[in-house]
């Protein structure tokens, strides 16, 4: 975002087009829509409007669609509440953060579990030979260097 006014626009378009969607939009295709994210280019030409879907991937296509065949409707809305001269264009993406997100927990989560056993096999585990088996230097006493003389 460019400007205050850019990101005035996007997260006005944010609230409008959530409204729209839970309030106005009666499809049937529609699942449950969360929108994530607005992005306004810095001319206010264009928006990118991100969105994700609760449920399988079927829900998922059939979601993209009726949020395709409402986006006239979606863009007339948010004209008339932003009352700009041109009101921006209107695309939709789904956003993949959470899936990734997912995904990372749940790598970080089998990290956590490899950590755990190998801990756990440490517990009652020896030393194979001395405690510290590195050969330092011997420390003469000095009654031993007189023993030498």
């Amino acid at each position: 975002m460019s400007s205050p006014r850019v990101r005035k626009i996007a997260d006005r378009i944010h609230v409008v087009v959530a409204e729209m969607l839970e309030r106005r939009i009666k499809d049937p295709r529609l699942g449950f829509v969360t929108v994530t994210d607005v992005r306004v280019t810095g001319d206010s030409q264009h928006a990118s409007i991100f969105y994700t879907v609760l449920g399988e991937e079927e829900s998922l296509a059939e979601t993209a669609a009726a949020l395709e065949s409402a986006k006239g409707l979606i863009r007339s809305e948010v004209g008339k509440q932003l009352q700009m001269r041109t009101v921006p264009t209107l695309e939709f993406f789904h956003d993949a953060l959470p899936e990734t997100a997912r995904h990372l927990d749940e790598v970080l989560a089998k990290a956590k579990q490899q950590d755990e056993a190998v801990a756990a096999q440490r517990v009652g585990a020896a030393y194979a030979s001395d405690e510290d088996p590195y050969k330092k230097p011997r420390h003469v006493d000095e009654d031993e260097a007189d023993d030498e003389e």
